[in-house]
C-alpha cells in the first residue's frame, strides 16, 4: 500500500527564497570585499607617496649640516628645509586618484629623521547603503639619512 501524500507536505518552490537569500548574501559580501580593497590599496598608494617625500625631506640637508661625531658623520636637519623638500616632491610627483591630497606635516623633531603626514579623501567605487560614501584617510612616514663606513 501507497503512502498518500497530504497537500501540506508539498515543497515545490521552498528552494527559490533560498537561492533568492544567498544570491543577496553574495552581492553585499562582494561589494564589502571590493570596497575594504579600494580602500586598502588607497592606503598603500598614499603611504608610497608619503614615503617618498619624507625620504626626500631626509635627504634636505646641506654638506655644511654635516657634523663630524664618535659615532661617524651625522647631518642635521631643519624643519623648514625638510618642509620645502616635501612640498616639492609632492608638486612633481604623480598624484592621480588623489582626492584632496594634503601636507598635515612635514618636520623633523629630533634634527636626524623627516617626518611626513599626508591626508586624502577615500571614496568607494561603488556607493552601497553598507559603506561610507567616504573617508578621510591619513598616513605619516619617518625616513632617516645615515652615513655608513
Amino acid at each position: 500500500m501507497m503512502p498518500r501524500i497530504s497537500a501540506h507536505s508539498d515543497e515545490r518552490g521552498s528552494i527559490l527564497p533560498l537561492t533568492i537569500f544567498y544570491a543577496f548574501l553574495a552581492l553585499v559580501l562582494v561589494l564589502l570585499v571590493v570596497a575594504a580593497t579600494s580602500l586598502y590599496l588607497e592606503r598603500k598608494r598614499l603611504f608610497t607617496l608619503a614615503d617618498g617625500a619624507a625620504l626626500v625631506g631626509a635627504e634636505a640637508f646641506e654638506l655644511d649640516d654635516v657634523s663630524l661625531t664618535p659615532d661617524g658623520p651625522r647631518a642635521m636637519l631643519d624643519s623648514a628645509d625638510v618642509a620645502a623638500a616635501a612640498a616639492g616632491y609632492l608638486a612633481t610627483a604623480p598624484r592621480s586618484g588623489f582626492e584632496s591630497l594634503t601636507l598635515e606635516r612635514a618636520d623633523t623633531v629630533d634634527g636626524r629623521s623627516a617626518t611626513v603626514a599626508l591626508s586624502a579623501y577615500w571614496r568607494p567605487p561603488l556607493l552601497t547603503a553598507l559603506v561610507p560614501e567616504g573617508i578621510r584617510i591619513e598616513v605619516t612616514a619617518v625616513a632617516r639619512s645615515v652615513f655608513s663606513r
